[in-house]
């Protein structure tokens, strides 16, 4: 079971944390993705991080403002987005793989959480 958290309002340019936590000892068997889906849009991969947390991948829109890690001791995955742009606003879920792909699609992936809605203002 994952549970996103951290969405929010914020203005252009501002910084925003998401959080996603897992329930279960087997947290470290899952690469760990965040996805986002805007108003009328489909879904998106935005970023993807390996079972240990030492690879990361990111799509454009996300390369250099956001990051992507996890704390496996907690099981905890996290997603901080910097310099937020109106385009940025979305519903964001995570999501837990068992297999490990640089540009995942949504369908990749097992488990989801509920989504946390992101929303930039200009």
């Amino acid at each position: 079971q994952l549970q996103a958290s951290g969405g929010g309002l914020v203005q252009a340019g501002g910084s925003l944390r998401l959080s996603c936590g897992a329930s279960g000892p087997t947290f470290s068997n899952y690469v760990m993705g965040w996805f986002r889906q805007a108003p009328g849009k489909e879904r998106e991969f935005v970023a993807v991080v390996n079972w240990r947390g030492d690879t990361t991948s990111y799509a454009d829109s996300a390369k250099g403002r956001f990051t992507i890690s996890r704390d496996n001791a907690k099981y905890m995955v996290y997603l901080q987005m910097n310099s937020l742009k109106p385009e940025d606003t979305a519903v964001y879920y995570c999501a837990a793989s068992t297999y490990w792909k640089n540009r995942p699609f949504g369908f990749e992936y097992n488990y989801w959480g509920q989504g946390t809605l992101v929303t930039v203002s200009s």
